[in-house]
Parts: structure tokens; C-alpha cells; sequence
């Protein structure tokens, strides 16, 4: 059996601009390493917003050295970057952002959204770039709901959705730079399930809704999240109640971690770089 190292959440919520109420799940800032190559997870609701005419959200800032995984289960998110990119995705729907040598960006509730209000629940993921990549061109992946294969799991424990990676022969449509799993899993009341966790991958299982139990004595609820060991093996799942998870895995980036805001690079040099690079204007303006 995969051995839990722990398990991690944060009950205290606080906004991003002011359409994003979240709460941060894990971040490399308290898990360094041992979360590699993922960096932060955000989890924004579950909120009831109500009809407005103005722009929630927030506005142009810049990214440098990861990519941003942005996963709606209600509500809607419109993204518009330096690189010409843009687009809508509602329930479902997935955006994956690759900032790499950098990028400005803006993040706000559609107009459609923000005029009739409503729930509104995302995830926000950052997932690590390797050294070689940090400054690659920056790209963006718009992955609607109907693009996402869907996994129905043994003895109707529920369904997976295979955003990234590969589960039981269903590929992922996301193209990602280093071996990633996003699994969006729903769990029925009272299923069973076990998952093989490939071998040296970090590993962990985000509680989004609901309750389960893993391997019988651990349990988790919203908005926490289990970390295991990189010797891979088998979890198993018990939902207590109707659940969805999100399982991540990924082969650890063995690289120095150095974070500043919205830059991650692999040395303090390349921080100062990434602010002088941005404050002289060598980010492309985001498009109006």
C-alpha cells in the first residue's frame, strides 16, 4: 500500500481581486519539494455570487516559469493574455495556461455569468516547468468538457475524467512537459475504489466535496488534501458520502525551487530578471 505522509488544508479564505474567494490547499512555499512539480493549489468557493454589471475578477498581472490549471465545476471564467489567447469555459471546461518565459494576463467571471450570479466553484493548479522550459514560448490550452474522456470505475464506484496523463487506457487531452496525472474523480455514497500510483511520482488526492477514508484510517473532507510517498502502490478509497477528488501525481522536477509573487524560477538571478524584465516593459501588454 502507498504510504500517507500527511494530510494538509487551510480553513482561512481570502480573495483574489474580488471574484476569486480561495482558500490555498498546499503551496512549495510550506511544502517545497515534496510537492514537486506541482506548486500551489487554489480552491475558489463554493460561493454564491449575485447579478452584477461589473467586472469581478482580476486584472492584468504577470506570470513567469510554471503554467496555471484552472478546472470550473460551476459558474464562468473568461482569460484573456499578452500572447493573444483568450477564451470562456464553464462547468467542466479546463484551461491550461503555460506562462514559461512570460506572459500578462487577466482572469474575470464572464459577462453571462456576472449578469445573472449564481455558485461559483474553480481550482486553480500551479504545475512547475523544468529549467529548460522556464523560458519557452508561452502557450495556452483550451479544454472544453465534451474534449475530456470519461472513465467509468469498477462496481459503479463513479466516474474519473482523464484530463492529463493516462488511466485505464483513457488519455488526457492536456499536453504537459513533464509525466502529470489530473484525474477528476466522482465518488458515489459508500464506493470502493483503488488506485495504483505509479512509482516515483509525488502523489496526492484533493478533497473538493463530500468525505472519504483511505487506506481505512485516513480520512479527509472538503478542501483537504493527502500527500503520499514516491514508492508508488496501491490506495484504497472509501467515500463516505458522494464525493469528488481530484488525484495528482507527477514526476518530481529535481531542480532548486525560488518563488517571488507570480514568478517561479531556479535562482534568485532569474527572479530579479523576471522583475526587471517585466517593470522595462519586455512583458507584452495584455490585449484590451
Amino acid at each position: 500500500m502507498a504510504k500517507i505522509v500527511g494530510r494538509y488544508g487551510n480553513d482561512r479564505q481570502h480573495w483574489v481581486g474580488d471574484g476569486f474567494p480561495v482558500r490555498s490547499l498546499f503551496s512549495y512555499n510550506d511544502l517545497g519539494a515534496h510537492v514537486s512539480p506541482f506548486l500551489l493549489l487554489d480552491y475558489a468557493g463554493p460561493h454564491m455570487f449575485a447579478p452584477t454589471s461589473e467586472r469581478r475578477g482580476v486584472g492584468k498581472h504577470p506570470h513567469r516559469g510554471f503554467e496555471t490549471v484552472t478546472i470550473v465545476y460551476d459558474g464562468e471564467v473568461e482569460h484573456r493574455d499578452s500572447a493573444g489567447n483568450g477564451g470562456v469555459i464553464g462547468p467542466g471546461d479546463v484551461q491550461w495556461m503555460t506562462a514559461a518565459g512570460g506572459i500578462i494576463h487577466e482572469e474575470y467571471h464572464s459577462p453571462g455569468f456576472a449578469r445573472t450570479g449564481g455558485p461559483f466553484r474553480m481550482v486553480q493548479l500551479w504545475v512547475n516547468l523544468p529549467a529548460k522550459d522556464k523560458m519557452a514560448p508561452a502557450g495556452y490550452q483550451g479544454i472544453l468538457k465534451a474534449d475530456i474522456p470519461i472513465v467509468t470505475l469498477p462496481k459503479d464506484a463513479g466516474t474519473a475524467r482523464i484530463i492529463a496523463g493516462d488511466y485505464q487506457g483513457s488519455t488526457g487531452p492536456a499536453r504537459t512537459f513533464t509525466p502529470i496525472n489530473v484525474w477528476d474523480l466522482s465518488l458515489s455514497a459508500g464506493a470502493d475504489l483503488n488506485l495504483d500510483l505509479p512509482e516515483g511520482h509525488t502523489a496526492m488526492i484533493v478533497v473538493l466535496t463530500g468525505h472519504v477514508t483511505i487506506a481505512e484510517s485516513q480520512t479527509a473532507g472538503e478542501a483537504e488534501m493527502v500527500l503520499f510517498g514516491r514508492d508508488g502502490g496501491k490506495i484504497a478509497i472509501r467515500a463516505d458520502g458522494d464525493a469528488k477528488l481530484l488525484v495528482l501525481t507527477g514526476e518530481p522536477i529535481d531542480e532548486p525551487i525560488v518563488g517571488y509573487g507570480p514568478f517561479v524560477m531556479n535562482s534568485e538571478a532569474e527572479i530579479r530578471q523576471a522583475a526587471e524584465d517585466f517593470n522595462s516593459g519586455r512583458f507584452v501588454s495584455a490585449a484590451t
